[in-house]
């Protein structure tokens, strides 16, 4: 089926619409997974082979806590309904092709979207007469007239509104949520024309139970990197109260809980760092219009306080256990977000590179990451400080006196209000609480 959006409307009804999505991370290959269940044939494309077989074997490459994923992607694969490959020509005649590509910024936090040129260039070389292009990953507003367009018209010869069109529905996915959230929370269908709108909307409506708004591309780049720099305000300003509460010796924990007691406020929660790929970008992505003035604006600041934030954990770590040349530090957690594989922006990886700088040792225990899976206890075992950097649900089983006895010394960091004051206090543990002064003696929860 090729032509305008409106024809392939009735092939969206029938299911006869082929499918392409490009990159099986933690957006491309979950979008498969539901456009397949939906009754479409989905064929799905990946530079990593291994990862592409170990799809194509019906075995899931994401590991963590991830409800129905596994078993959804053994269906699909199972019912033919998904294939994968590290093969563009295997696209050439896909009707719709979802870009999932990782879209990061530069060590000077501007974009330079090669994983998503570089799509673009070998999408556009086999790209269908009228097929629709829609970019899911996130970018900078403004991404898909100067970078996806250009691109794509380049590679195939064809220009945008009449040899392809183009869409951008960035996604709204979680790990350890994926599937739950593709299939609740709303989408903004932002299309070059209203009937690319309108047919994205049919689409994604194949699977989606929340609202499907209708936009222009520049409105879904701009509402996608705004709800998620709007989330980074916010975590800055909790980490800012718990460094100002450290210092005047205060408790951000009780602090938030009684200014939440007044409508409308949501302070959130302070932490030892902001990871993941979408959050710790895309304040950057929003701030790219701003040029030069990006590191100086609200976004700019909140973002140099967040990426602080390990590097002031290695602070509370220095102050417990003093000048202590060649101390091991124990690291518990290591993926960026709890009950969870993603390692992507690891705090904790940044706290290590800290330490390690300033003379420590590091050992790092982490159940859902495989180099640094075990039995905690042994990770623990003749450490002179223990630091809680992410609040997985294993770790509430921790047997605080049995870690305190088999520890060169009972000292904790917890850079999540993780554990109860008086639960370390009676397994005799020395501890610093990010945003609990040492002046202050209430408990973080």
């Amino acid at each position: 089926m090729s032509g305008s959006p409106r024809l392939l409307r009735s092939a969206l009804e029938d299911r006869s619409a082929a499918v392409g999505v490009i990159g099986l991370g933690y957006v491309g290959l979950p979008a498969a997974c539901m456009f397949a269940s939906a009754g479409f044939r989905v064929n799905g494309v990946d530079l990593d082979g291994p990862r592409t077989e170990v799809i194509n074997s019906g075995r899931s490459p994401i590991k963590g806590d991830e409800p129905g994923l596994a078993e959804l992607l053994s269906q699909v694969v199972a019912s033919k309904h998904l294939r994968t490959s590290t093969d563009y020509a295997d696209l050439a005649k896909a009707d719709i092709v979802l870009i999932c590509v990782d879209t990061p910024v530069d060590s000077d936090h501007r974009p330079r979207f090669k994983a998503l040129r570089s799509a673009c260039s070998q999408l556009g070389a086999v790209l269908k007469q009228g097929a629709v292009v829609i970019v899911e990953s996130t970018i900078a507003p403004g991404t898909i007239d100067t970078v996806v367009k250009p691109a794509l018209e380049e590679a195939s010869g064809r220009k945008a509104g009449a040899g392809f069109h183009l869409g951008h529905c960035p996604e709204r996915v979680m790990p350890g949520k994926l599937l739950r959230n593709m299939r609740t929370m709303s989408r903004v269908c932002g299309g070059s024309s209203p009937e690319v709108s309108e047919l994205m909307i049919a689409l994604y409506s194949t699977f989606v139970e929340g609202d499907l708004d209708a936009a222009d591309c520049l409105t879904a780049e701009l509402v996608k990197t705004a709800e998620n720099a709007y989330r980074d305000v916010g975590i800055a300003f909790a980490n800012q109260l718990a460094l100002i509460s450290e210092r005047v010796g205060g408790d951000a924990w009780r602090v938030r809980t009684l200014v939440n007691k007044v409508p409308g406020r949501n302070v959130l929660l302070p932490g030892g760092g902001v990871g993941g790929h979408c959050i710790p970008k895309d304040s950057w992505l929003l701030a790219t219009p701003l040029g030069s003035g990006a590191e100086d604006s609200l976004l700019g600041v909140a973002r140099h306080i967040n990426d602080g934030m390990p590097a002031h954990v290695a602070r509370l770590v220095q102050e417990l256990v003093g000048a202590a040349h060649h101390a091991r530090v124990t690291v518990l957690g290591y993926a960026y977000l709890e009950n969870s594989d993603d390692t992507r922006n690891s705090p904790s990886a940044a706290l290590i590179d800290v330490l390690t700088k300033a003379g420590f040792e590091t050992a790092v225990h982490d159940p859902f990451v495989h180099e640094h899976e075990g039995d905690v206890m042994d990770a623990l075992r003749g450490a002179d400080c223990a630091v809680l950097m992410v609040a997985h649900n294993a770790y509430r089983n921790l047997d605080l006196k049995a870690a305190g006895a088999i520890m060169k010394a009972p000292r904790m960091v917890d850079a999540r209000g993780f554990f109860e004051s008086g639960a370390l206090r009676d397994a005799g543990f020395s501890y610093r609480v990010i945003g609990v002064g040492t002046m202050s003696t209430s408990p973080p929860k």
